[in-house]
């Protein structure tokens, strides 16, 4: 069983609405640095795009009404990895969560900069729906 940290951003922004603008997955480049910032292109049930490592390979969840928005990537080490990412109602605005897996033999230091990352994203993300 892998440990695993959830992070949190809020955004003053309906649940159901802040789900039905960024769900899509040519929105994610747009925050998510793992995939640089780049043009994701379909790829049968995948998409492919190009990470700060080189090309990588995302599938995510379709649409859905329960604002789920999983996500599995590939950086091209054979392995995809899960990242689960929802959508909650907070009073009038909403709770992103994202959770992180710590991966087999992943140390301390490397995981706990991708949690770091991985704020930096959420607080990207937060930047680009507000201002």
């Amino acid at each position: 069983m892998l440990s695993s940290h959830t992070l949190s951003v809020a955004i003053p922004r309906n649940w159901v609405d802040l789900y039905e603008t960024i769900w899509q997955p040519a929105y994610f480049p747009k925050w998510l640095s793992a995939l640089n910032q780049g043009e994701l292109q379909p790829d049968g049930d995948r998409w492919q795009g190009n990470g700060a490592g080189g090309p990588v390979k995302v599938r995510f969840s379709e649409h859905n009404p329960w604002c789920i928005m999983d996500f599995y990537i590939n950086g091209g080490y054979s392995k995809e990895i899960f990242v689960p990412m929802r959508i909650v109602a907070n009073e009038s605005g909403s709770q992103l969560l994202l959770t992180l897996f710590r991966q087999p033999l992943q140390s301390d230091d490397k995981f706990a900069a991708e949690l770091d990352v991985a704020r930096g994203d959420l607080e990207k993300l937060r930047a680009l729906l507000t201002s």
